[in-house]
């Protein structure tokens, strides 16, 4: 092991998406991580991807939509070994005061290239998803006002929503499979994994010279710091201090023995902010519990389901961002009392039927990571630090989704070659420019769920 074009420290999606990349172009490639690949954030998913995304201007949408082709393009590739399906995310309010915010936000995303806004108000004008596959499906989204729609195609939504917005090139896969596919791609071009702890990285007349990786010095040229939730620590090594945080995002799985969720349905979100329907003793418990008094409170919007596995299995999983504070970044992740049952309540408000298991709640199964992120929600693509280091990461939770775009943004800068014009929106150098940091403060919504 005497030296590589290229060394990049994490073998999550972000790292094992840069070395596919950089592979496809030639480079010698190590990847150096102290756990197998895939194993820390990047296995605790929610595995969906989405071209829905707010402004101020184009580039998240570009992005993700470049990055969506190539997930397509890989899907076909393989006779779809990634599970890609096409079932959209459905925000649903139940307040009709949030019609117009759903439309509203259906007509900012058309604008940035999302695709058109379609809008329902009798039956026999919205066209369902397919429950499988990508291929023939429209993009934009649908704005279903009429009432009969949505009772006849989403049986499990309350009989009191106002209104749903269906984001159409959206859906999820296989988040796993898509990450072996991109690591097998990389290594049958010649990329190395060594499992180790990357120590240091020396640099020499400004310029990146060798990593030591638990005793080891690899000579390189080039040095990505790929490390998700240890963005921080490993800038550091280069003499960078990153602009990045981070916030501690759970899910929740359980059997759905009831049947209340359908099998082919979309991703379920609540665009609500809400109070929860607590009993005066649940009440009178969380009062006296100084850590979760806040769930007496209003929560923000964003509760969200999905079915999870094929058409013989029950389960589903659940997610809810509703304390999302920064946190120093810790393994494995503390417990979060309540996690279940607040999520749980937060979704009844679209799908009453859940209400079914408050008394009698099915075993949860929890797990999640860290949504390691910038002020904006924006990643880190491109130079950081002295000559050949580089970044790609803060991908916040959209990871899956991001990865095999994002590192084609990388791989261009590491190779010199041009970048799209959205590309510029992610460099790390952004943050010199006085004018963007002070737009930072008109920053309102970030995208995330």
């Amino acid at each position: 092991m005497t030296g590589y074009d290229v060394v990049i420290c994490g073998a999550g999606i972000a790292g094992v998406a840069a070395a596919e990349a950089l592979t496809a172009r030639g480079a010698s490639v190590l990847l150096v991580d102290e756990r197998p690949p895939l194993s820390l954030t990047s296995d605790a998913s929610s595995e969906c991807y989405r071209n829905w995304w707010p402004g101020p201007d184009d580039a998240m949408v570009a992005l993700m939509n470049h990055s969506i082709d190539l997930l397509e393009t890989l899907a076909r590739e393989t006779n779809n070994a990634i599970a890609l399906n096409r079932r959209g995310y459905l925000y649903v309010t139940t307040d009709p005061a949030r019609v117009a915010f759903l439309r509203q936000a259906g007509e900012a995303a058309a604008a940035l290239g999302a695709g058109p806004l379609r809008i329902h108000v009798s039956p026999d004008t919205y066209t369902p998803a397919a429950a499988h596959g990508f291929d023939g499906q429209p993009d934009g989204a649908d704005l279903i006002l009429d009432q009969a729609t949505l009772r006849q195609c989403f049986p499990c939504i309350a009989d009191t929503a106002a209104a749903a917005l269906h984001a159409r090139r959206c859906g999820w896969l296989s988040a796993q499979q898509l990450g072996m596919t991109l690591l097998e791609q990389a290594r049958s071009r010649g990329a190395r994994f060594l499992r180790a702890r990357v120590e240091s990285v020396e640099v020499a007349n400004g310029q990146v010279s060798a990593v030591q990786c638990d005793g080891q010095r690899i000579v390189t040229g080039a040095f990505v710091n790929a490390a998700g939730p240890f963005l921080r620590q490993v800038g550091r090594m280069v003499g960078v201090e990153l602009p990045v945080f981070s916030e501690r995002h759970l899910k929740v799985a359980f059997e759905d023995h009831l049947s209340i969720i359908p099998r082919d349905a979309p991703l379920l979100i609540c665009a609500d902010p809400q109070t929860l329907p607590w009993t005066d003793e649940e009440r009178a418990m969380l009062a006296d519990e100084p850590e979760v008094q806040a769930l007496l409170g209003e929560l923000p919007a964003g509760a969200h389901c999905r079915p999870e596995g094929g058409a013989g299995s029950a389960w589903v999983i659940a997610l809810w961002a509703y304390d999302a504070a920064p946190v120093e970044e810790f393994f494995p992740l503390p417990p979060a009392p309540y996690f279940f049952e607040v999520t749980l309540r937060g979704l009844m408000r679209i799908i009453p039927g859940l209400e079914a298991y408050v008394d009698r709640p099915p075993r949860p199964s929890i797990d999640g990571g860290y949504y390691t992120k910038t002020r904006e929600n924006r990643p880190l693509i491109g130079p950081a630090g002295p000559r050949g280091s580089f970044v790609m990461g803060a991908f916040s939770g959209y990871g899956i989704m991001a990865a095999c775009g994002a590192a084609e943004i990388l791989a261009a800068h590491i190779g010199g070659a041009a970048t799209p014009a959205y590309a510029a929106a992610f460099h790390p150098a952004r943050y010199d420019d006085p004018a963007y940091r002070a737009r930072l403060d008109t920053w309102t919504d970030t995208g995330q769920l």
